[in-house]
């Protein structure tokens, strides 16, 4: 009897192989002299050959990084694509780099050149750089900056931040701190520097001519506020005070009944229950083709008083409602899989535990997607096949089937536990790997983030 309890063990073990198998990491890189930093953005080029990454430090942030570099993910090569030989702690900086999916174009955050120990980098003090890998080294800067009143239609007046490429390669995303705002708050004492969204597009050039000793630059975009926030939203309605999270929905929009597709973005909104507390919840904006017609909200290029306006045809809708269940709020980055028909996001299940839901960009009921017993941690991204979600859950990065089927058919881990926990999950175009950061000890027992790989099967 006891040995066929032990060969019904054993078989079961054997079925249940899938859930706990692993797959051989790689570490690509090994300098421990700086980070090697994804940032969780779209690091691989278009031909999946090299990743992108900064060289900020944990204690340093932004400010510190002097290098955009890429590793071939083959040969272990390193290349870098834009250093500031001049950097300081306060900075200008160079960080948070993405490459563009059609061409080898890579954008990233730049502090300003003439940052200072009393003027430092901040998040209302930096712009989008580009460079072009045919060209290393020499800047492009995509938003246009002008702080100086009258403002200009299509340039900023403060810093962008986490910079993606729309499918098409056509679009920037960005999220937004306004210079003008955070001004505004230190003489009020009253919160107006609220984090928002915007998008650039391509060829259409906004010149400045008042570069005010390095204060403002032209852009080779043309740039948008497309997501109003408000300070104090009202109670129990769809108004928002902070809007950040935010990704492309779909490779080119989400399908409309017509056939056609819509431009989008989807994000996190915090807005404040009937009680007044704040919640995020997952929004939409959709993002109109022509992004120069001023909207009803106000001027483009906003006011000394007020944040630049949406553009006509800029709506946003709220696509979730926690704020009145027994376990509200939503969190992440909310990742669209290519097709734009499904949004993925946490949030948490009927017993506090954080999942991973989808919804529609139209809207619905959420469907919940996995099923574990302690938290998902987070860095979810897509598989390109839409049918596979990649995240992080108890230090290990975890692949879930979206589909019919038991939790434990569909899920497994990708990789083991390790003391190190891997972090900022990014996927190859064509889905055979998987990169991520990993931190290791250099002989002084700092930590040094690392970029390590697997080859997906």
């Amino acid at each position: 009897m006891k040995k066929i309890l032990v060969l019904l063990f054993l078989i079961y073990s054997i079925s249940s192989c899938k859930n706990m198998s692993t797959l051989p990491e790689k570490q690509l890189t090994s300098d421990l002299n700086y980070n090697h930093d994804l940032d969780n953005n779209d690091n691989f080029s278009p031909d999946n050959q090299w990743l992108v990454y900064d060289t900020r430090t944990d204690a340093g942030g932004i400010s510190i990084s002097n290098k955009i570099e890429k590793v071939n993910v083959k040969t272990g090569e390193k290349k870098v694509l834009y250093e500031i030989t001049d950097n300081h702690t306060w900075g200008p900086g160079a960080a948070a780099v993405s490459y563009s999916p059609v061409d080898f174009s890579v954008v990233f955050i730049h502090g300003l050149n003439n940052s200072t120990e009393k003027n430092p980098y901040q998040q209302w003090r930096r712009t989008g750089i580009m460079v072009n890998e045919k060209n290393p080294g020499q800047p492009i800067y995509m938003d246009a900056r002008n702080v100086d009143s009258p403002f200009t239609v299509g340039a900023l007046r403060g810093g962008t931040h986490r910079h993606e490429f729309s499918g098409d390669g056509n679009w920037i995303g960005f999220t937004y701190n306004d210079a003008i705002m955070h001004s505004l708050e230190e003489k009020t004492g009253e919160k107006h520097n609220l984090r928002t969204i915007g998008v650039s597009k391509r060829n259409n050039k906004v010149a400045i001519a008042n570069l005010n000793n390095g204060e403002n630059n032209s852009g080779e975009w043309y740039s948008a506020i497309v997501v109003k926030v408000t300070a104090n939203p009202a109670p129990g309605s769809d108004e928002i005070s902070n809007a950040a999270g935010d990704s492309w929905v779909g490779k080119i929009g989400y399908p409309l009944k017509s056939g056609a597709f819509q431009m989008a973005r989807g994000f996190i909104g915090s807005v404040k229950d009937k009680k007044g507390n704040l919640v995020n919840e997952v929004f939409i904006v959709d993002i109109p083709n022509d992004i120069t017609k001023v909207g009803p909200l106000g001027p483009l290029e906003g006011t000394m008083q007020e944040m630049p306006a949406p553009p006509l045809g800029a709506t946003q809708r709220r696509l979730t409602f926690t704020a009145e269940t027994s376990h509200p709020g939503c969190v992440g980055v909310v990742r669209s899989d290519l097709s734009g028909k499904n949004l993925a996001y946490l949030a948490s299940d009927a017993n506090g535990i954080k999942q991973i839901f989808t919804i529609s960009p139209e809207g619905g009921t959420p469907k919940q997607i996995t099923e574990h017993t302690s938290n998902v941690q987070g860095f979810v991204r897509w598989h390109p096949d839409g049918k596979h979600l990649f995240y992080v859950q108890e230090g290990r990065i975890a692949q879930c089937e979206i589909g019919a089927g038991s939790f434990t058919d569909r899920m497994k881990y990708l990789t083991a536990t390790n003391k190190s926990e891997p972090t900022n999950i990014v996927v190859s175009h064509d889905g055979k790997t998987l990169a991520f950061n990993r931190k290791v000890k250099d002989p002084k027992g700092q930590d040094i983030k690392q970029i390590y790989f697997i080859e997906l099967p």
